[in-house]
This record gives structure tokens, sequence and C-alpha cells, in this order.
């Protein structure tokens, strides 16, 4: 949440700086110099970017890529600078505070993305495609007949899984256990990220039965 209020502070000043500059033109200096350190401080930041988002995304960080993030953030303010001293040595003084809005948008947009991932994380929420890709672990693991609620949640940078599954109502309750422990093994398989999951077996339903109802008496 401090990288969220880092980068809108970000977009505040970078936007009021434009504002101003517009307002009260200012001449710029050592051009060439500027355009150099911008275009340096450009990359530098971008690369850093994009690693810290890559390895975030990886374990599973959302600090790590709300930083990468903010990182982007200082690459567009140097980008800014850079475009702002191309339009300066083409003779158009007004080019830089008029790049700076246009970067201004650009960090409103990265900080949107930025509150998006960890507001998610803070509400406990799992990308859709997480469940489904469970879902079809558990549907795929021999012996089970159907799958019933299937619930993520992160602790810290792990996913921890509870899940319900339907098994032959003729099973042993070893059989039941054994078929819980290879669909847990699935899971973890398919969710790299995944520390353990809690797998309930229930019985089939018999006919006549709603399945739902039977999942929920034995919960």
């Amino acid at each position: 949440m401090i990288i969220v209020l880092a980068i809108a502070a970000s977009a505040t000043a970078a936007g009021y700086a434009a504002v101003q500059r517009l307002a009260h033109p200012q001449p710029v200096d050592h051009v060439a110099a500027v355009a150099g350190a911008a275009l340096v401080g450009f990359v530098g930041n971008e690369l850093v970017a994009r690693y810290r988002i890559r390895v975030g995304r990886r374990i599973g960080s959302a600090a790590l890529v709300a930083d990468g993030l903010h990182a982007r953030t200082d690459g567009f303010a140097s980008l800014a600078v850079l475009l702002g001293a191309a339009g300066i040595a083409l003779g158009a003084p007004w080019a830089d505070p008029v790049v700076g809005l246009l970067i201004t948008l650009a960090i409103l947009t990265v900080l949107w993305q930025t509150a998006r991932e960890v507001g998610r994380r803070l509400m406990d929420a799992v990308d859709p495609a997480l469940v489904d890709r469970a879902e079809a672990a558990l549907s795929s693991t021999p012996g089970v007949l159907a799958v019933g609620d299937v619930r993520l949640r992160w602790i810290g940078h792990r996913l921890r899984a509870e899940c319900d599954v339907v098994v032959d109502p003729a099973s042993t309750v070893v059989r039941a256990h054994q078929i819980a422990v290879d669909a847990e093994h699935s899971l973890l398989h398919a969710l790299p990220r995944l520390s353990g999951a809690l797998v309930h077996p229930d019985p089939q339903p018999r006919d006549g039965e709603d399945h739902h109802a039977v999942l929920a008496g034995h919960r």
C-alpha cells in the first residue's frame, strides 16, 4: 500500500510540475546532457521494472510486482524528460510540459494496475484461472467422480486450498483417504505456488439425492 501511495504521489508531482511549466515556461540549459541522463534513467528503470515484475509473479509476491511497477513510473518520468528535451531541441519549448502531462496519464495507468493487484491480494482474491486449473487437476485424479467446492487463498507468497471431491460410496475409508491424497498431489503439480491442500472426500449421492445437499450435510 505504501508503494501505491508513492506512485500516486509521483503522478501528482508530475502533473503539478507540468501544469506549472505550461503556466510559467522556463528555459532549459544543457539539453544534450539532460537527454543523455534521461535515456540512461529510462532504460535502467525499465530493466529493473521488468526483472522485479517477472520475479514477483514467479514467487507470488504482490509487493515485489508493485515495486516493479513503481520502478516503471520512474522510467516514465525519465522518458518525459527525454521527449521534452527532444522537443526543446526542435524549437518547441511547450513540448516539455505537454509530454509531462502525457506521462502523468501513463503513471496513473500504472497506479490503477498496481492498486488493483495489491487490492486483490488484500482481499484474498485469486485469479479465476488458478481455480479452473485446480478443478481440472482434481477431475483428472483417478477415483474422483466429481468436484465440489474449490477454495483457494493466499498466505504470504503461497497458496492454500480446501476442496471437496466425490468418490464411490462403496470405497473403504482407506481407499477414500488415498484418493484424497492423490488429489492433493495433483493439485501440488498443477499449482506450483501451492503449499498444501485439504481435500475432503464425499460419497457419491444415491439416486434421488441432491449432490449439493449431501456435500452440505457432510460438512
